[in-house]
C-alpha cells in the first residue's frame, strides 16, 4: 500500500462526496482509517477540522485537514503520483473533465433533488430536466472515452469518480420515483459505463446499497416536514 504518512478520512458512508474520496484512496492503494460520523450529528473532530463549512468529507493527512471532496481528490492525485492518474495530464482534457464535473455538481445532481421535492404537476418538467442532463453526459462520454469503458479511457478518472459516486443516489431516486433516469433507450453508453464503474475493484463495496440510501433519503425528507 502507498505510504506518505498516516491518512484518516472523516465522514458518513452514505455520502456520495465521502465515497469520492474512498474511491480515490482505493484507486491509489492508500491505507487509511475511516472515522465514521453519525448521521444527524457533527463530531468535535469534524467541527475542528472544517470550521468554515462544518461539512464532510475531511481528509486528515499527517494531522493536517483537507476539506471539500473534489479538492481532496485532486490532493490525493497530486501527492500519490505512483498510482493510477485521476486527472488527465493534458491541460485541455483536464479542463474538459473539470467542466463536466462542475456540471454534475452544479446542475445534474441539483436537478435530481429538485425532482424529488417538486409538486406533482411540476414533476414531468423536472424529470425532463434530469434526463436532458444525462443526455448531455451521454454525449460527453462518447467524446471523452473514445470507445473505452470509462470517461477517463481504460481507467476510471476524475469525471468517473465525480459522477459515479452519485450512482447510489441515482438508483435510490429511481426506486423511490418508480422510474428510470438512466435508460438504455436514451443513454445506452452511460448504462454500460455505470455497470463497469460499480464493478471496478476500487469502487466495489464503497457505494451503499440502494435500500440503505432510500432509508436515509426518507429520514431527510421527514426532517424537512
Amino acid at each position: 500500500m502507498a505510504g506518505k504518512g498516516l491518512v484518516k478520512l472523516l465522514g458518513f458512508s452514505i455520502s456520495p462526496y465521502v465515497n469520492r474520496v474512498q474511491i480515490s484512496l482505493n484507486l491509489k492503494s492508500i491505507d487509511y482509517e475511516f472515522l465514521k460520523e453519525t448521521f444527524g450529528t457533527k463530531s468535535e473532530l469534524l467541527l475542528k477540522s472544517n470550521p468554515v463549512h462544518k461539512k464532510m468529507p475531511v481528509l486528515i493527512h499527517e494531522d493536517k485537514p483537507i476539506c471539500e471532496s473534489l479538492i481532496i481528490v485532486q490532493y490525493i492525485d497530486e501527492l500519490w503520483t505512483s498510482g493510477p492518474i485521476i486527472l488527465p495530464t493534458d491541460p485541455y482534457h483536464r479542463a474538459i473533465a473539470r467542466f463536466w464535473v462542475a456540471y454534475v455538481d452544479d446542475k445534474l445532481f441539483p436537478s435530481m433533488m429538485e425532482y424529488r421535492i417538486a409538486a406533482e404537476e411540476e414533476k414531468p418538467a423536472a424529470l425532463e430536466k434530469v434526463k436532458e442532463g444525462f443526455a448531455l453526459l451521454e454525449e460527453a462520454f462518447v467524446k471523452s472515452s473514445k470507445g473505452k469503458a470509462y470517461f477517463g479511457g481504460e481507467n476510471i478518472g476524475y469525471l468517473d469518480i465525480a459522477l459515479g459516486s452519485l450512482l447510489g443516489w441515482v438508483k435510490a431516486g429511481e426506486m423511490m420515483a418508480g422510474l428510470k433516469f438512466l435508460e438504455e433507450s436514451n443513454t445506452p453508453n452511460l448504462v454500460l459505463w455505470a455497470e463497469n464503474f460499480l464493478s471496478h475493484e476500487a469502487v466495489n463495496g464503497v457505494i451503499p446499497e440502494t435500500d440503505v440510501i432510500v432509508g436515509v433519503a426518507k429520514l431527510i425528507d421527514g426532517s424537512r416536514n
